[in-house]
C-alpha cells in the first residue's frame, strides 16, 4: 500500500484544530488539545493503535470543552478517511474487547462508508476530573460522521469512570488497528460485494 497519512486542518470560529496522522505508525504522538484528559486518551488510541498522531487544538474552553473536544472528534474522522482514500486491500472490521480492573469494554467497527454509531456506556459519574463524560459521546459522533464508519461501543462493565473511559479508547484504539491493517488475501480489492465502500 502508498502511504497512508494525512493532515487537516479544521478552523471555526469556536475553534482551530489540526490533525495529523500516519495509520502505519509506531504509536508516536504529539498532543496539545487544551483537554488534559482527552490527551490522555488521544495516547490510548496512537499507542494501542499504531498508529502515529499529532493534534494541536485551541478552543473556547472558557464556556466548556464541547466544542473542543467535539471537532477533534471530527478532524481526526476527516484526516482518517483522508489518509485510508478508497479503503483497497483493508480487513474493513475491527473489534475488541479491553479489561482495565473491573471494567470492560467492547468496540465493533466497520469502515462501511455509512456513519452510524451504537453507544451503550453507562458512566458510573459525569465528571473525570474537570472533564464531563458526555463529551466521549461528543468525541465518537463526531469521528463517526467525518470518518463515514459504524462504531459500536459498549462498556460491558465498570465503577470506575474513568477506567470506564479508557477502556473504551483503547478497544478503539484496536479495533481500529485491525479494521485498517492490509489483508494480503484483499490486495487490490475492496471488502465489499457491492464493489464500493
Amino acid at each position: 500500500m502508498s502511504s497512508r497519512s494525512a493532515e487537516v486542518v479544521r478552523n471555526t470560529a469556536e475553534t482551530q484544530v489540526r490533525v495529523r496522522i500516519d495509520l502505519d505508525g509506531t504509536g508516536r504522538q504529539r498532543l496539545a488539545s487544551g483537554v488534559p484528559f482527552l490527551d490522555h486518551m488521544l495516547d490510548q488510541i496512537a499507542r494501542h493503535g499504531l498508529v502515529d498522531l499529532e493534534v494541536e487544538a485551541t478552543g473556547d474552553l472558557h464556556i466548556d470543552g464541547h466544542h473542543t473536544v467535539e471537532d477533534i472528534g471530527i478532524t481526526l474522522g476527516m484526516a482518517v478517511a483522508r489518509a485510508l482514500s478508497d479503503k483497497t486491500g483493508i480487513r474493513r472490521y475491527g473489534h475488541s474487547y479491553v479489561p482495565l480492573d473491573e471494567a470492560l469494554s467492547r468496540v465493533v467497527i466497520d469502515f462501511s462508508g455509512r456513519p452510524g454509531l451504537v453507544w451503550q456506556v453507562p458512566f458510573t459519574r459525569s465528571m473525570i476530573g474537570s472533564f464531563d463524560v458526555d463529551l466521549a459521546h461528543e468525541f465518537f459522533q463526531g469521528f463517526v460522521n467525518h470518518a463515514l464508519v459504524t462504531l459500536h461501543v459498549d462498556n460491558l462493565r465498570g465503577d470506575n469512570a474513568h477506567h470506564q473511559c479508557e477502556t473504551v479508547f483503547k478497544a478503539f484504539a484496536r479495533a481500529l488497528r485491525m479494521a485498517l491493517e492490509p489483508d494480503p488475501r484483499m490486495a487490490g480489492r475492496l471488502p465489499s460485494t457491492k464493489e464500493a465502500l
